[in-house]
């Protein structure tokens, strides 16, 4: 005999869109951003808040969602991966992720850009050592970190130069690894 669990309903502000959704009190926002909104972006790693994996911005900050409940995300600005783009324009940090080959497997590679990108809207111009010091909590398994830090050093440069979307593709497409 199975116990039925109460769902609670809450609205989430995900990607500058209002969201409806039910789940359980206990689920983490990154499983709700995965399995009730698919928002697959966003990867399980440790689940245990080391590998970095799971990083979205609240509130534009980079935060863990395998350590956040998805309840204590109402109220504040969720943003993913997949609402890095402008439309068919991709972040500069996306573009250069893609012209510096700085993906490898890519399982990695969605947490790297939000925390990139967070940085670099609110420190364009970020020397080499505050990159790798923003990066420091994303871990990737395949490089050696080179090609990512010189992808976010020249999104950097062109956002110093032009703002959030500046010297972003007008190719339609978005990164989504």
């Amino acid at each position: 005999m199975s116990v039925a669990t109460k769902k609670t309903l809450v609205e989430l502000n995900v990607n500058g869109a209002d969201v409806a959704c039910a789940f359980n009190a206990n689920k983490t926002l990154l499983e709700v951003l995965r399995e009730d909104l698919d928002l697959t972006g966003t990867k399980h790693g440790c689940e245990m808040g080391h590998c970095g994996t799971c990083t979205v911005l609240v509130d534009d900050e980079p935060v863990l969602s395998c350590l956040v409940l998805a309840l204590e995300a109402t109220g504040h600005k969720i943003r993913t991966v997949e609402g890095l783009a402008l439309g068919p324009r991709l972040h500069p940090v996306q573009r250069a992720f893609l012209e510096c080959g700085a993906a490898q497997c890519g399982y990695c590679t969605p947490a790297f850009l939000v925390t990139a990108a967070a940085l670099l809207e609110r420190t364009p111009g970020a020397s080499r050592d505050e990159i790798k010091q923003a990066l420091s909590g994303n871990l990737c398994r395949c490089t050696g970190y080179t090609k990512i830090i010189e992808a976010v050093e020249l999104a950097g440069l062109r956002m110093s130069e032009g703002g959030r979307h500046a010297a972003a593709s007008d190719a339609p497409g978005t990164v989504n690894v």
